[in-house]
């Protein structure tokens, strides 16, 4: 279902199933009040996998490619070359750089930043919240974590509230990262710890 105010550039690929343009409603549940735009804009080259779904207020650069099953939410932008893994999800206003890769079954949380040439491997989960719903609205306390370019997230991490993973760093798999990672070091453990520098730095 491709719905009003989606724009699709040159040589998009929509495989069925996929659902453009869906309205983000928020039926007394939500901490939030969606805000959007009823406009969905995809470059060229792209393509959306079967059963995958962008909601409105979704603007994505040229040949990415959005896996079957995937979510995208509102006010999330996506920048040239990316790969979206199948079932992976997007809450609201993510933001995510060229040539950067997330493979499946990842939650990214409203607000997190990710860089360029950024890979997050299977499995990686990102928390903006440690209240777990309980509490009164309290958005303007909720803080994602901010990837920088060029890191490499491993297998099943979890990266929780507002932290903020340095240029070229590497989280190993299963990490829960609690704390700051610095730039080009090696983080492994529950919680993580720096266990060495990358080789040149």
């Amino acid at each position: 279902m491709i719905n009003p105010g989606v724009e699709l550039d040159d040589g998009v690929e929509v495989f069925p199933g996929a659902f453009l343009g869906k309205p983000p409603r928020a039926p007394g549940t939500l901490l939030r009040e969606p805000v959007f735009e009823s406009r969905v804009v995809i470059g060229a080259d792209c393509v959306i996998g079967p059963n995958a779904v962008i909601y409105y207020d979704v603007a994505m650069g040229k040949r990415c490619l959005i896996g079957d099953g995937a979510v995208i939410r509102e006010q999330a932008r996506i920048g040239d070359r990316c790969k979206i893994g199948p079932n992976t999800t997007f809450n609201y206003a993510v933001t995510v750089g060229d040539d950067t890769q997330i493979a499946n079954l990842v939650h990214v949380a409203g607000n997190t930043t990710i860089g360029q040439r950024v890979f997050v491997s299977i499995g990686v989960t990102m928390v903006n919240d440690n209240s777990f719903g309980r509490g009164q609205r309290r958005e303007n306390q909720f803080v994602a974590p901010d990837i920088k370019d060029d890191c490499r997230i491993g297998p099943g991490a979890i990266l929780m509230p507002a932290v903020s993973i340095g240029p070229n760093a590497v989280v190993g798999g299963g990490a829960v990262v609690t704390r700051d990672v610095a730039p080009n070091t090696v983080v492994l453990g529950i919680p993580a710890r720096r266990v060495r520098d990358i080789d040149g730095h």
